[in-house]
């Protein structure tokens, strides 16, 4: 007799910075979403796959809740509502504070809404003492009644055997959905950019990295060798961001640069050629042409 396969859609919703990048590439052992200490890192809906003997997981990581300011803004807003839709499971992820905010309110909002099993999982308990994880506990609790709440370290690895047991244990049982070698639905090239544009936010200061994107101008593999040929440009929002982000004598974008491309090298398995090249877009984020241009399409939702 064969043994039942479990698989589903697995959303990951909170805030900026609550670290639903870091725990995703914790229970993938990949790293397919950019992680910063800045928020709005994700802007897109991630989709990755966790394929084992008996279950398939499959995740999608949104980007985090925040108040709607511009046409960028109303996508990200978009991408994380149509995830309660798809979800099997939904993982609200805050971080270990009793206090709640309006984003909190409005996520929880959300969350009651939702017609399939949610789990509260508290990250960063690393930082914070029993006795007060207790409190963040007891104060949720009162809010809705989570199938699970569970405490986690996403950086330092603490929960994870916790929570893959529970996440399987509420999988429904229903196909293989995707191939078992396929870990993410991102393309190549979708991956470069992203890598990129994490290396900018951990290197750019506080008032650049919100307003830039990165498109991929070409992106070939040489016949001849193992090494691929890429042009990017970083793409900002004003042209004193244009020298910040590249440097004084081009030192900046030339850091940018070599983390990137050591990265994709790490990703693409071959070397990298990688080309930056810096260009102004004025206030993109409120052109609905251009952050549809840019690869952000709410219809794609």
């Amino acid at each position: 007799m064969n043994k039942s396969f479990k698989s589903g859609y697995i959303s990951l919703i909170g805030k900026p910075n609550a670290g639903k990048s870091t725990l995703m590439n914790l229970l993938l052992g990949e790293k397919l979403s950019i992680t910063a200490a800045k928020s709005q890192t994700t802007r897109n809906k991630i989709q990755t796959i966790l394929t084992g003997d008996d279950f398939q997981m499959v995740f999608l990581d949104t980007p985090g809740m925040h108040d709607v300011k511009n046409e960028l803004d109303s996508y990200m807003l978009k991408s994380i509502e149509s995830t309660f839709k798809e979800a099997d499971i939904c993982l609200l992820l805050i971080e270990p504070t009793a206090k709640t905010d309006p984003v909190i309110e409005k996520l929880l909002e959300k969350v009651k809404k939702a017609e399939c099993p949610v789990f509260l999982v508290i990250n960063k308990t690393d930082k914070v003492a029993k006795e007060n994880l207790l409190k963040v506990i007891d104060v949720y609790s009162k809010q809705f009644d989570f199938k699970e709440i569970i405490p986690v370290s996403a950086l330092k690895g603490d929960g994870k055997e916790l929570l893959m047991a529970k996440l399987k244990e509420y999988l429904p049982e229903g196909p293989l959905y995707y191939p078992e070698d396929m870990i993410t639905l991102q393309t190549e090239r979708e991956i470069v950019s992203e890598i990129i544009r994490e290396k900018a936010l951990y290197l750019l200061s506080d008032e650049v990295p919100h307003g830039i994107a990165v498109e991929i101008a070409s992106m070939k593999k040489r016949e001849d060798k193992e090494l691929y040929d890429i042009d990017a440009t970083v793409i900002c929002e004003k042209s004193s961001h244009k020298g910040i982000i590249i440097g004084k004598q081009g030192s900046m974008l030339k850091k940018i640069g070599s983390t990137a491309r050591y990265a994709i090298e790490k990703f693409l398995g071959c070397k990298v050629n990688l080309k930056l090249w810096v260009k102004v877009k004025k206030d993109w984020r409120s052109n609905d042409f251009l952050v549809k241009e840019l690869g952000y399409d709410k219809k794609l939702i």
